[in-house]
């Protein structure tokens, strides 16, 4: 080699053969090295975080980085699911996880308390079956209320609402973004079936939790302060000691019968709206009268699908609490019979739905955009606390 580097650069007698071979390794080198620059690097695809997990997904560039494949399945197919991005992708799961509580938690505080007067009218016509439900009926019931009991009176039982809806709302909104990830919900083509499972499941989870404390709502909703329970822990301690402790689960099936497409169609709704608005405008964070639409469509929706189950459980909840209540109703079957025959399909498993369609999407609209809205300001927090997350 050294003896053709020599002839090959016109070298005389006087280069030595250690410069011949220095000048072998160089040569040798730079040729290596070109014929990998000649190879094109490989491609490397794009890199995004969905808003659940810090999981890595593949983006097609001719839709952006807001745009990402599903994963194997989904690409092989050529049709992309779009995932809006999340500012706070880099979140641990813990801090994922608080913040969704503590925002959960306001917002379900907020939108029950909002609505409460209302809430406790349709309790009241959806257990008494001798009361035919009208808008006039239910303003009637509000003025009595007021002009025997007081302002206040409008909120009796709140505070067993708000000892339940506090964690409820809580482990409902945590337990939605944990079976989100746990599903990969968006990163596969039946999305849109993981989307409403997620949303059914999160709503087992969270009333499976609490359930004793909305049947102890129920009954002091439809009590007063002089023949009923005083206190939520009276209603607890006068159900241990009469009834049983198994009474404090009674109705929970038709509850969770009727929570399934309730969450489920609530989050759904909810969650294509946000992505359809995102898919139209880009805009990954809808202002609050956006959010407020979105929310009151996902309640409207959600409730309409699931109201007669809600007449069943409340039924069993209140069951021989007062003389309206006299009725048994143990089962869910001897319920449904019982309403059917004696009070028919519209006059009894639709009783009251007219008020459900006003507060109803007033309660979702303002929990989901409350709870979107905390939960951004709260990661915000984090992130300036330690910015390099």
């Amino acid at each position: 080699m050294a003896n053709n580097l020599k002839s090959l650069f016109g070298g005389s007698g006087g280069t030595s053969a250690a410069e011949a071979s220095g000048m072998a390794i160089v040569v040798g080198t730079s040729v290596g090295s070109s014929s990998q620059q000649d190879k094109p690097p490989p491609k490397q695809p794009a890199v995004e975080y969905s808003s659940i997990v810090n999981t890595p997904k593949t983006v097609p560039s001719s839709l952006g980085n807001s745009i990402s494949n599903s994963g194997s399945s989904s690409s092989s197919s050529g049709s992309p699911t779009i995932t809006i991005p999340d500012p706070h992708q880099r979140l641990n799961n813990r801090d994922v996880v608080i913040t969704s509580l503590v925002a959960g938690a306001i917002a379900g505080a907020l939108a029950k308390t909002t609505i409460a007067p209302l809430d406790r009218t349709k309790i009241n016509f959806q257990i008494n079956k001798d009361i035919p439900y009208s808008f006039r009926a239910a303003l009637a019931f509000l003025r009595n209320t007021y002009t025997k009991e007081g302002f206040v009176a409008l909120w009796r039982g709140n505070s067993a609402t708000m000892a339940r809806i506090i964690p409820y709302s809580a482990i409902q909104f945590t337990a939605h973004e944990q079976w989100k990830k746990l599903l990969q919900v968006d990163r596969h083509e039946d999305t849109k079936v993981r989307r409403f499972l997620a949303g059914s499941l999160a709503g087992i989870t969270s009333q499976s939790m609490t359930y004793p404390l909305d049947l102890a709502r129920a009954r002091m909703a439809v009590t007063d302060k002089y023949s009923g329970y005083r206190t939520l822990r009276e209603v607890f301690v006068k159900i241990w000691q009469c009834e049983g402790p198994r009474t404090l689960y009674r109705g929970y099936w038709a509850t969770i019968l009727g929570v399934i497409p309730y969450a489920g169609m609530s989050f759904f709704t909810y969650d294509t709206l946000k992505k359809e608005y995102f898919i139209l405008t880009g805009d990954t964070t809808p202002n609050t009268v956006i959010s407020l639409v979105f929310g009151a469509t996902a309640g409207i929706v959600g409730q309409s699908s699931s109201y007669p189950l809600d007449i069943v459980r409340r039924r069993m909840q209140t069951t021989g609490v007062t003389a309206n209540c006299a009725d048994r109703y143990l089962t869910i079957g001897t319920t449904l019979s019982k309403i059917y025959r004696e009070e028919g399909i519209i006059g009894g498993f639709y009783k009251g739905l007219s008020m459900n369609w006003i507060k109803g999407p007033i309660a979702v609209g303002i929990s989901f955009a409350t709870y979107d809205h905390i939960k951004y300001f709260l990661r915000e927090l984090i992130h300036l606390r330690d910015p390099v997350r």
